[in-house]
């Protein structure tokens, strides 16, 4: 069957065979289907959608494309975490330390950030010398030593998803549930984890805007990894308003040094610990999921998460001083307020909109290799249900040198008042383990 075949069965709404999804995949690496003619077959993808059985052989030739990475001398259970994106979702810096201190190994291989998304990569680089691509004996070897590790994702692992990842960016095809579950899945499964912790974010500062596409998107994902033999959890969490109080990279490693310190977002911490219990009954380490919260929790209050993270900065070279002084990271050129104006209760905050803000003084990219100043971003002072009075300050806009006054009008239209007291609505919405629906022992 050619290419042209291909697309065509796919734009009749017609089921893919093992051997066609193969083939599709070997023409895009080897350059015999042209741009155009993928982009086709993902705009029908769109469209038509693709079954179980073709989302689970996608992934598998994703998988098949590129190097993986073998972390069986690692030595023991060793965790991946993943969040479909959000703003403020600065968890990965705190979960590292947090697991590994609880006995679990992590292995973490994480990218930059792009559109309205912040980068985990980007964050650690904000603390100087800190190395962020380590060689995959490096990788492993840390693991071994440490029981953590976290570098760059390299470009040989899934790199047929990376193909097709860049026309999708480009062909409104991003949104398709089973394009992004085979993207997740195929690059979990490259980096060699034997547990996956899944992350997926819905609401206005996340790419599923509603909980029925979170839902869509866990079960898709977990069933593919079930079918690839990969135990994977979800976690579907709410991004109606950003994760904690920090936008941007330097202010966002403030907030986890905070947080590892006692001291961090309550919702924050909360997620961090849902997250975290799940990957160590993943893992084992736990039965219930009370027990592992209750784990997590104390380490962020008795210092232990606070030195392993000490530990991890010190392993890649990073300036550890910075957990003392924070002038040392990279600083705004000026800090300006916003006032609110009215008193009464916030009702909403747009987290598209904060993300926005953060953009156009210079926190995000509109492509991968766009340069970024990691000392600018937003702080906001009120979340969701607090009360506000007139003239009070609702967020802080830190900039740089690029033009800050249309950050500070798009940070206006972001906040939504009430006259009437408001209740923020849970953060964490659905918890799957492995194949055992977990009602969360405290909704958060």
């Amino acid at each position: 069957m050619n290419i042209i075949e291909i697309i065509d069965k796919k734009r009749r709404g017609l089921t893919h065979s093992h051997e066609e999804i193969a083939t599709l995949v070997r023409m895009m690496e080897s350059g015999k289907a042209h741009d155009y003619q993928i982009s086709a077959w993902l705009m029908a993808v769109c469209i038509q959608g693709l079954n179980m059985d073709e989302t689970t052989w996608l992934t598998q030739a994703f998988v098949d494309s590129g190097k993986k990475i073998d972390l069986s001398e690692a030595g023991g259970v060793v965790v991946d975490k993943h969040s479909t994106g959000g703003v403020g979702d600065k968890t990965t810096l705190a979960l590292i330390p947090m697991l590994a201190s609880a006995g679990v190994k992590v292995a973490k291989l994480s990218g930059r950030g792009l559109g309205f998304t912040g980068g985990t990569i980007d964050k650690l680089e904000a603390i100087p010398g800190f190395k962020t691509s380590l060689s995959g004996i490096e990788f492993v070897e840390q693991i071994q030593k440490l029981g953590m590790a976290i570098s760059s994702q390299t470009a040989d692992l899934a790199p047929a998803d990376g193909k097709m990842y860049a026309l999708r960016d480009v062909t409104a095809t991003v949104a398709s549930i089973p394009l992004i579950a085979a993207s997740v899945i195929s690059k979990k499964i490259a980096a060699g984890a034997d547990v996956i912790v899944l992350d997926i974010k819905y609401g206005s500062g996340a790419f599923m805007g509603t909980l029925e596409e979170a839902k869509d998107l866990a079960f898709t994902c977990r069933e593919v990894g079930k079918r690839l033999g990969k135990s994977i959890s979800t976690v579907i969490s709410a991004m109606n308003q950003p994760l904690g109080y920090a936008i941007g990279h330097s202010l966002e490693v403030i907030e986890i040094i905070n947080l590892l310190k006692g001291q961090g977002p309550q919702d924050l911490e909360d997620l961090c610990v849902r997250l975290g219990g799940v990957a160590l009954i993943g893992a084992g380490r736990f039965d219930s999921l009370e027990d592992a919260e209750n784990t997590l929790r104390a380490e962020l209050h008795d210092g232990t998460a606070l030195a392993k993270f000490k530990t991890l900065i010190q392993a890649q070279r990073g300036d550890v001083a910075i957990l003392e002084d924070f002038s040392l990271l990279p600083q705004p050129d000026r800090v300006l307020m916003v006032p609110s104006p009215q008193s009464g209760y916030i009702a909403e905050i747009d987290a598209l909109e904060v993300a926005k803000a953060a953009k156009l003084v210079g926190a995000g990219r509109l492509t991968k290799d766009c340069p970024i100043n990691l000392g600018v971003g937003v702080v906001l002072r009120k979340k969701v249900g607090d009360a506000v009075k007139e003239g009070e300050t609702l967020v802080e806009l830190h900039a740089g040198d690029k033009d800050h006054w249309e950050a500070l009008e798009v940070l206006k239209k972001a906040f939504h008042f009430s006259l009437e007291p408001v209740t923020a609505s849970p953060l964490i919405e659905e918890v799957l383990i492995g194949d055992v629906w977990q009602k969360p022992s405290v909704k958060v």
